[in-house]
């Protein structure tokens, strides 16, 4: 099936993680060009090569999103070396496990630049070539958390859910003019994110990792975590042209977990 993407570019956040990772080979195998960037530069040179088999255009972009002041040189330089922008997948590192009683003013603030203010910056900027050409995807990864707030994850529910409103906010203002802009909910993917918050559990409650996960998967219907390829095929639907009336959505890829409407 013929994705229409083959020569768009995609900027991928937080690329060389787990779902990044997955999420960007995904779109070069149907052909786009990939920007990829991450803050970890070792493990960005570590995700390249598996992305470079797919042939085309890729280029590694080292990128704290918390640093606003560097979105305009780096959107310049995806532009000169492989494209104008058409595709942006929006990751983010999460916080720290928290409660939500007495966090830190600059702890909320600091997440707040990386996760909120870093994804609506990137897309003002890259926003107005594609409306000029009628086509762009603004697609924006968050957590099951903007759904069933996780405990012990208070900011990270509240700043993904910040996101949501964004999104469902700028999908409107952008619809006719062929930009779309969707939220995708990851459930228990396994990433080394969901790995961390499970050891973080185990410690927590004095238990084995191993028992934490597998009474988080006999919570989910599908009885076992996502693959991050799972997850990475609904993100390249959203970002194809067969997708071009999906808009305004929040899509949940999470094996039946979140059991609400």
């Amino acid at each position: 099936m013929n994705l229409g993407i083959e020569g768009k570019t995609a900027l991928v956040l937080a690329g060389a993680g787990g779902l990044g990772r997955a999420i960007a080979l995904s779109l070069a195998e149907e052909g786009a060009n990939i920007a990829l960037a991450d803050a970890d530069e070792t493990a960005l040179a570590a995700v390249l090569p598996a992305i470079g088999t797919a042939g085309t255009k890729l280029m590694a972009l080292p990128w704290r999103l918390g640093d606003l002041s560097v979105i305009d040189a780096n959107i310049e330089r995806i532009e000169r070396e492989i494209g104008s922008v058409d595709i942006v997948v929006n990751i983010t590192g999460g916080p720290p496990p928290t409660p939500a009683i007495d966090q830190e003013p600059g702890l909320w603030r600091r997440h707040f630049d990386e996760m909120v203010l870093s994804i609506i910056a990137v897309a003002d900027r890259v926003l107005p070539a594609m409306r000029q050409r009628k086509w762009g995807r603004i697609i924006t990864s968050t957590s099951s958390g903007v759904i069933a707030p996780i405990p012990n994850l208070a900011i990270s529910n509240a700043l993904r859910l910040a996101l949501v409103g964004w999104s469902k906010s700028l999908a409107r203002e952008i619809a006719a003019e062929g930009v779309t802009a969707n939220i995708v909910v990851p459930g228990r993917i396994s990433t080394g994110r969901i790995r961390f918050l499970d050891e973080e559990k185990a410690r927590r409650e004095g238990k084995a990792v191993a028992e934490i996960m597998a009474a988080s998967t006999s919570a989910i219907p599908m009885a076992r975590y996502g693959d991050p390829d799972e997850y990475a095929a609904v993100v390249t639907f959203l970002a194809s042209q067969l997708a071009s009336y999906v808009t305004g959505t929040v899509i949940r890829v999470d094996g039946g977990l979140v059991a609400s409407i």
